[in-house]
């Protein structure tokens, strides 16, 4: 045989061999977190093995021309993996898309924690729809948020999420008491309380009996124009104009009534406020 055509002989054979080693990759273009991955290849000899992702890389020795495992331990965080065969001097490349898995959690925050009642989209609730894995689940779902107060039947409202996030506004109820707000989305759920408080007092009204130079005075009990009690605590402020000038003072209210005692000495005009709420207007020494 002539050199050159031995020549040319052994560069096709080389060729061909170089070909037969080089690696070419499929694999699906999304899977679901925490699921195996197959990926075929094409190809002979030994190859490394590359799989990087988000939070995770890995490297092993395979054996081109079969299908290649990725465990589902490898896949658990959502995102973008590159998976790379190299020979010794050619390498291939696939990419797959890992989503969310199904909904398994939900981060759930409520606000306020305490609330007046009668008060419109006063609570604001947001739920974060997150997969076994703490995935974020981007994929709309139906995240069903609940308030219910005690003795009272349920109120749902129905809200789907964007972007992993669902959110409402809910209004308090008329009563006070805790109210306990959840939300779920398929077999996730959490809850919160919220208390619900007495709103501002409604006909505020005091009293006063005068002895040995002392005023005491007491609020009627201090309740909304619902009927709640107003909670302990909560300021009520006394104010006496006599002669001496203008005094206040303030005082909390325990078990339902607020109470005091302050100088007196001559004509005087005691009044009572909480809040926004102005009460009756009271003289001592004079017509009441």
């Amino acid at each position: 045989m002539p050199r050159t055509v031995a020549f040319a002989a052994g560069a096709v054979a080389f060729a061909a061999a170089a070909w037969a080693e080089t690696p070419q990759l499929r694999a699906p273009a999304k899977i679901r977190a925490g699921e195996p991955l197959s990926v075929s290849t094409s190809g002979s000899g030994k190859a490394t093995l590359y799989v990087v992702g988000p939070g995770h890389s890995a490297k092993r020795e395979v054996t081109l021309g079969g299908n290649i495992g990725i465990a589902a331990n490898e896949t658990e965080a959502a995102g973008a993996y590159l998976i790379l065969a190299c020979t010794a001097s050619e390498c291939a490349s696939a990419q797959v898309n890992v989503e969310a898995n199904q909904p398994k959690d939900i981060a759930f925050l409520v606000h306020p924690s305490r609330v007046s009642v009668a008060q419109s989209n006063a609570i604001t609730a947001v739920a974060v729809v997150l997969d076994r894995f703490q995935n974020l689940v981007l994929q709309p779902a139906t995240v069903v948020f609940q308030a219910k107060l005690k003795d009272s039947p349920a109120a749902s409202l129905p809200q789907q999420s964007r972007n992993g996030v669902a959110w409402a506004r809910l209004s308090s109820g008329p009563k006070e008491g805790k109210v306990e707000i959840s939300a779920s989305a398929g077999a996730a759920s959490d809850k919160r309380v919220v208390q619900q408080v007495a709103s501002e007092p409604c006909n505020l009204h005091a009293s006063v009996q005068s002895s040995g130079g002392r005023l005491a005075l007491q609020t009627d009990p201090v309740r909304d124009c619902k009927g709640n009690a107003l909670p302990d605590g909560t300021i009520v402020t006394f104010t006496k104009v006599d002669k001496a000038g203008r005094s206040t003072v303030d005082a909390p209210i325990k078990k339902g009534i607020a109470r005091t005692e302050m100088p007196h000495a001559g004509p005087a005009t005691i009044s009572v406020a909480c809040g926004v709420s102005l009460g009756n207007e009271i003289r001592v020494g004079g017509a009441q």
